[in-house]
């Protein structure tokens, strides 16, 4: 039996068990959906805003529920610690009322089949209403991310690694990008501004226009007939810094979602051709939803984009955009449980396949052609030093400094920090291929 599929579940009993999954390795974009469908539509918001509040504010709260505990809950019990997390979280961050807080969470505690541990969560629960939430001990409570992540962020940006620790627990805003084949983006404000949608204009990204407050997307004019995309502002860069043309074979390598296929399609609407590679298969049916719904067409492959024997019919590119697998430190804002998967032993392998994918790919690019390096991180062993160790292996690697108005020039690429009031944190450097 799915763990969801479980009748009249309260939702405080279905979000334990989401971040019981959570804690097991999964991510929420693969435990919270199944999860949704268990619950009434109008308790659907609801949910996930407990999931992602929870994880965004775990670190914290974990410290706190672990200091009031005289002992860990046992292991067949732990999600009785995941429900308590977030009765705290309601507690702390949120106007929910708390005797709705204390009761449900016992009666919750009941449904999930742990009659014998209702005392203690009542009484733990009380115990923290009452005294009121304790001063955080060190820097990793206090913003609530993992120890190590404070570190070696304290130790990449000495000048801003409290205001990107801030910028991650941030509520990220809501980004859209006006498809250039349908409409300006002067007269998708206007269509926004009549239908009562607050919006303004990016101040970076040509097409992008950010919401006043986020809105479900059938809200959006023209939405289901093309007329825009959701896409945060830092991730609409790409195709500025491509220099597309008229005629030019385009790859887009590790596509999924789809993203930044669709910008590149828009942004340019005499290509070649597009090629969209991702590795996994069930990932590739989404690219194709975001393709048919604005009407663009692309070539969709499924292989290891390193593995060139796989997948390449000899025909180089003209342009590449490599939007490598990373830490994803960069867009924890939006995706908070990052700091319960992630771990600093991920770093070294997530750069050798980064530079593993910029060694293997450069050989299908065109002598004069150009490729975007893209990650969504913010530590710079996966971005300008993956760069730098490749600039001195590969001698018919050219860089190119783009004559652009944002991001830290890294010597070797453009870094975005987060921004609290706009785009995520990205990593781009532009190289072109000497003639031999």
């Amino acid at each position: 039996m799915d763990r969801y599929d479980q009748p009249d579940q309260p939702m405080r009993a279905v979000a334990a068990s989401v971040l019981l999954a959570v804690e097991s390795g999964e991510s929420l974009s693969q435990c919270l959906p199944p999860a949704l469908q268990q619950l009434a539509p109008n308790e659907r918001p609801v949910l996930q805003a407990l999931c992602y509040g929870t994880c965004r504010w775990f670190h914290r709260l974990d410290g706190e529920l672990n200091g009031r505990l005289k002992k860990p809950i046992k292991q067949p019990d732990r999600i009785v610690h995941h429900l308590m997390l977030i009765a705290l979280f309601q507690l702390r961050f949120s106007q929910q009322a708390t005797y709705a807080v204390l009761n449900e969470s016992v009666e919750a505690c009941r449904a999930l089949d742990k009659p014998h541990l209702t005392g203690l969560v009542n009484g733990i629960l009380r115990a923290a209403e009452r005294d009121g939430a304790p001063e955080p001990e060190n820097d990793a409570r206090r913003f609530s991310h993992p120890v190590w992540m404070v570190e070696k962020l304290r130790h990449n940006w000495p000048d801003n690694w409290q205001d990107i620790l801030e910028a991650n627990n941030a509520q990220a805003p809501m980004t859209l990008r006006v498809n250039a084949l349908r409409f300006s983006r002067d007269e998708y404000l206007a269509l926004l501004t009549e239908a009562g949608i607050a919006a303004t204009a990016t101040r970076f990204a040509p097409y992008g226009i950010q919401l006043g407050r986020p809105v479900q997307v059938d809200q959006l004019p023209w939405f289901a007939d093309g007329a825009v995309s959701v896409q945060d502002e830092a991730a609409q860069l790409c195709t500025e810094l491509l220099d597309l043309a008229p005629g030019q074979r385009v790859l887009d390598a590790c596509a999924a979602p789809g993203g930044k296929t669709c910008a590149i399609l828009e942004s340019q609407a005499e290509l070649a051709d597009v090629v969209a590679i991702d590795e996994s298969a069930a990932r590739l049916p989404r690219i194709q939803e975001n393709l048919d719904r604005l009407d663009l067409h692309a070539t969709l492959l499924q292989a290891d984009a390193a593995d060139i024997e796989q997948w390449w019919n000899g025909d180089a590119f003209d342009r590449i955009l490599l939007d490598v697998p990373c830490s994803a430190s960069g867009v924890i804002r939006r995706h908070p449980d990052i700091k319960l998967l992630r771990r600093e032993t991920d770093i070294v392998p997530l750069a050798a396949i980064q530079l593993g994918l910029l060694q293997a790919l450069w050989s299908v690019l065109k002598p004069g052609g150009r490729l975007v390096y893209a990650t969504c991180s913010v530590f710079p062993q996966e971005n300008h030093r993956i760069i730098q160790r490749f600039l001195k292996q590969q001698s018919t690697a050219v860089l190119v400094e783009p004559e652009v108005q944002w991001g830290r020039n890294m010597g070797t690429g453009r870094q975005l920090l987060p921004d609290p009031t706009s785009h995520d944190g990205f990593f781009y450097a532009v190289l072109e291929k000497s003639e031999p």
